[in-house]
């Protein structure tokens, strides 16, 4: 079972770094509400394609949980691709992909603060090593911009959108029982309603960006890959290992959003960006290291 959560984690990683690089290709194209209210749609017509029969069956249990299910989708699903497509307008998506190595930080304080999950010592080790990756990308990798705590807008809007999902992979424990199918029908749905004033706020300020082709392909392939299959994938792995392991392996992000971002989009790699690479993924394997020897 662990394997396949590695499978599984790892999958999901490898379309999340995607999903940054296809944020960052949107700038100009599509404006980052719409994107989000039209990924969800996209999302929700898939999977009513093939799910409509399973939903059916599941009505009863939907019906006494959907509260918990829209929580989770408008946070985890809207708030958060909202937060993260906003940042990639101001900064790129290295900078965005490696600081979503914060998020373990945010699971593990809120675990133990709230649940009392215990931290082992490489875990907190780990965590170390994953903050100060995260600190070399925000400051660009200078000592005095980083002793400032000055960020780009971008970085800072990043920030908010780790603090998101952090919380959003914390509270799937209160997620109930229920097929994923439907599971993910109530929650795709819950994030199309919770981005909709966004996408009217983005229109009535005049900043929206209607897409053409290219724009629409880009709320495509979020809707199927980073929607639908890392989300399910997610969801499932968490259920598996937990969420302090699962969310180690957000860490992988920033491996293939960089390798994505490079070779697609033509962004500079930067020492201090091979540095904070080092940095986050020493972190998951020493975390990882330590609890398979326990």
């Amino acid at each position: 079972m662990t394997q396949r959560a590695y499978l599984y984690l790892t999958l999901t990683t490898l379309f999340w770094g995607a999903n940054a690089v296809a944020g960052k290709l949107a700038v100009g194209v599509i404006s980052p509400m719409l994107l989000t209210t039209m990924r969800w749609s996209l999302a929700v017509i898939v999977l009513l394609s093939f799910a409509l029969p399973q939903i059916r069956r599941d009505m009863p249990a939907i019906r006494r949980h959907w509260p918990v299910l829209a929580a989770l989708g408008a946070v985890g699903f809207a708030a958060f691709n909202i937060t993260l497509y906003s940042a990639l307008e101001y900064t790129s998506a290295i900078n965005v992909v490696i600081m979503q190595a914060g998020m373990p930080l945010v699971i593990f304080l809120a675990n133990f603060l709230i649940f009392r999950v215990p931290i082992t010592g490489g875990q907190v080790l780990g965590f170390f090593l994953t903050v100060a990756g995260v600190m070399t990308v925000a400051s660009g990798g200078s000592i005095a911009q980083l002793l400032s705590l000055t960020l780009n807008r971008g970085d800072a809007i990043m920030l908010v959108a780790v603090l998101v999902y952090g919380g959003y992979t914390v509270a799937l424990r209160y997620r109930p029982v229920m097929h994923w199918q439907s599971m993910m029908a109530v929650m795709a749905t819950a994030a199309i309603v919770a981005s909709i004033p966004f996408t009217l706020w983005e229109i009535a300020v005049d900043r929206v960006v209607w897409p053409g082709i290219d724009g629409f392909g880009i709320a495509l392939f979020t809707a199927i890959f980073p929607s639908l299959i890392s989300q399910v994938l997610y969801i499932q792995a968490n259920g598996m290992i937990g969420s302090n392991r699962a969310g180690l392996f957000v860490n992988l992000v920033p491996i293939f959003g960089t390798i994505l971002s490079v070779v697609i989009l033509r962004e500079t790699l930067h020492i201090y960006h091979v540095v904070a690479l080092v940095l986050v993924m020493g972190g998951i394997w020493l975390a990882e290291r330590v609890k398979r020897d326990k």
